[in-house]
């Protein structure tokens, strides 16, 4: 039996498993178990949600640093943006670390090291795409026999499988261990040739049972309408042998191919998972978050809805094959990459048990869907948006607009969004903002220097709203709690053949502040360097999935030394504004813990902190905050050794060697 959601013109096909929804056993998602933290996520859903309460509102004052682990020996450069969040299993913490991205083994009480593999990549590896070079971690395989593996994928596109005790890699695996994923990517398919420095992943791969499924992660700005597609792949755990290929892009007599017009199949790319995965184990299906296709701000190279671009997709992990999938925007060209693992949970709406899926996304919606068919738990609209005037470009007449939960950041750009600490800075807001063409989220880019403006002012901007930290949900009572950020850019588009044989490509819009030089600003585009748009500019909000409505929404952070000092605002009470930048959240029994973010990746220099903050869970009121040794910069995580609670996270900082660090009680 089949669903068919959408707009006129587009078929979102949802196959509805109804044998699976009645006759499989209400099993929830729990969040990490037995005082460990076996997945990137805490779980297979990644609800990043832990039942631990040793750490407390009582005593969480008390925390202080238990140990400190550097990374500054684990490749030539100093890794300044370390966003790895570690796994754990009995006292061992595994992670990813270093410019080389080696392997490491911590024990999680004291810091030491108990071995770190590598594999030499060679220019292979020196050429690899270098977003989060050190990885954002690894995942984790038993047969509860004593056959434990960490699985890894290297910066150079290796997936590898090491006995968990030793480092070593396990013989039967693939060539000694090492599978090379650039066979089989294209494999009977007239498709653009993956070459040194195109394709690697940084986040970890996901265990589905007995299956690997791999994503894929490209250059974002390619060069060319040709260009390799990021297919996601299922390997057996046991051997590596490849069992299956999903096409991202599908290929002809693949369902979607005709979303794709002008044969533009053929050669389009990227369209990869880069983000992090999600599975119900019980159910054994995976959910994949799927990025933009090639170019990030222009399709008309690709003209058509592109499926499965910007979609969530599950699949049968065995199989590879599509159960349902739903399109969050209809031929993307806003770079709204979805950026992280959606987020599983049981809820109960209207008296009616829902084993629930949630994305969040860079464009501040919260999407929610029944996870075994794809039904939407709230009606979703498609509703009519902007059409572009840039030659070439034809941009989908609707896009999805979920009527619950309301977006978690503001969305979009107009006169009332503009900064009014005094009427001066209003009037300057208002006059660089007159540069840009202003409108509701979902208005088109437009070419650098049409009718006089430099672009698009866009909010959110590329990197979100939200971004690859995500959520987390408190798996008890099914709240949701998404840091965002409020910091709009220019989005105008160019022909630069020197740069690239598109039509256009994304430039000419520029960021910073015109005009005449900001005394002790913050370097934006607004006036005088401050930010161009009212605070916040950093946020988290909490959000009951079981309503749709929001519980919650407090700033995350101080108001910026760059604000507090400026001389336009001397003599004004700023209120407490929050930094723009997204930081990774925890969530324990009694306690939400986020830092401010580390204003390190395509963000303001200004943005964060070295602030780590403990909020109350139900009415978001700061608990405790620590200063850290450097800003957190990977997603908090929590286990216990030993009847001893430790948080532990990546922190880094500009010039300096990232760590790990664990605090806990004395």
């Amino acid at each position: 039996m089949s669903l068919e959601l959408g707009r006129s013109g587009t078929r979102v096909l949802l196959v509805i498993a109804l044998v699976l929804a009645t006759t499989l056993p209400a099993l929830a998602q729990r969040g990490a178990e037995g005082g460990e933290w076996r997945r990137y996520g805490g779980d297979s859903g990644s609800t990043k949600y832990s039942p631990l309460d040793q750490i407390n509102g009582d005593n969480v004052a008390d925390l202080e640093i238990a140990w400190r682990w550097r990374t500054d020996n684990f490749g030539p450069r100093l890794d300044f943006n370390y966003q790895a969040t570690p796994l754990m299993i009995g006292g061992v913490l595994y992670t990813s670390a270093g410019w080389r991205r080696n392997v490491v083994a911590i024990d999680g009480s004291s810091g030491e090291t108990l071995w770190m593999y590598r594999y030499d990549e060679g220019e292979r590896g020196q050429m690899a795409p270098v977003r989060a070079s050190s990885g954002r971690g690894v995942a984790y395989w038993t047969d509860g026999e004593g056959d434990d593996r960490i699985i890894h994928v290297t910066k150079g596109y290796h997936l590898v499988a090491l006995n968990a005790a030793t480092g070593h890699p396990i013989s039967a695996f693939g060539e000694q261990g090492i599978v090379n994923l650039y066979e089989g990517l294209n494999d009977g398919l007239d498709r653009p040739i993956v070459e040194n420095g195109q394709i690697g992943l940084n986040s970890p791969a996901i265990v589905v049972g007995d299956v690997i499924v791999v994503g894929a992660a490209l250059r974002a700005t390619a060069p060319s309408p040709a260009f390799p597609a990021g297919f996601v792949r299922g390997f057996d755990v046991r051997t590596g042998e490849q069992l299956w290929i999903f096409h991202t892009i599908p290929q002809p007599g693949e369902f979607g191919n005709d979303t794709w017009e002008d044969d533009s199949w053929r050669y389009s790319g990227n369209t990869g998972v880069w983000a992090p995965m999600s599975a119900d184990q019980e159910l054994g299906y995976v959910y994949l978050p799927v990025e933009t296709p090639t170019n990030d701000l222009y399709g008309g190279h690709r003209p058509g809805d592109n499926l499965f671009a910007e979609s969530l997709v599950c699949l049968d992990a065995k199989t590879g094959e599509r159960v349902w999938h739903f399109q969050f925007i209809h031929h993307g060209i806003w770079d709204y990459d979805i950026p992280t693992a959606p987020t599983l949970v049981d809820i109960t709406v209207d008296g009616r048990p829902i084993k629930a899926v949630a994305q969040v996304t860079k464009q501040a919606f919260t999407y929610v869907f029944d996870r075994v068919t794809g039904e939407p738990v709230w009606p979703i609209e498609e509703r009519p948006v902007a059409q572009s005037d840039v030659p070439g470009e034809q941009a989908a007449p609707t896009q999805p607009f979920p009527t619950r939960p309301a977006p978690f950041d503001r969305q979009g750009v107009s006169g009332d969004d503009l900064l009014d600490f005094t009427p001066e800075l209003n009037a300057e807001a208002r006059r660089i903002a007159s540069e840009s063409r202003l409108g509701p989220i979902f208005t088109p880019p437009i070419l650098a220097g049409a009718n006089g403006q430099r672009g698009l002012l866009m909010l959110p901007q590329m990197t979100g709203g939200a971004n690859w930290q995500g959520g987390a949900v408190d798996a008890d009572t099914g709240i949701l709690y998404v840091a965002s950020v409020t910091n709009p850019t220019v989005a105008g588009l160019t022909n630069n053949p020197g740069r690239s044989t598109m039509d256009y490509v994304g430039g000419g819009g520029g960021r910073r502040a015109r005009g005449a030089a900001a005394p002790q600003g913050c370097g934006e585009i607004g006036p005088l360097g401050l930010p161009l748009i009212k605070p916040p500019w950093g946020r988290i909000t909490a959000i009951d999935l079981n309503t749709g409505d929001h519980v919650w929404m407090i700033p995350n952070g101080d108001t910026p030394d760059c604000v507090k000092n400026h001389p336009a605002l001397s003599g004004l009470d700023i209120p407490r504004t929050g930094k723009p930048e997204r930081s990774g959240i925890l969530v324990t029994k009694t306690l939400v813990f986020a830092g401010e973010g580390g204003g390190l990746f395509a963000t303001p220099t200004w943005a964060g902190g070295p602030m780590f903050h403990a909020y109350d869970k139900q009415t978001g009121e700061t608990v405790w905050e620590l200063e850290l040794p450097k800003r957190q910069s990977g997603v908090p995580m929590t286990y216990m050794i030993d009847g001893k609670q430790y948080i532990a996270m990546a922190v880094s900082a500009r010039g300096e060697p990232a760590e790990l660090i664990a605090l806990a009680l004395p």
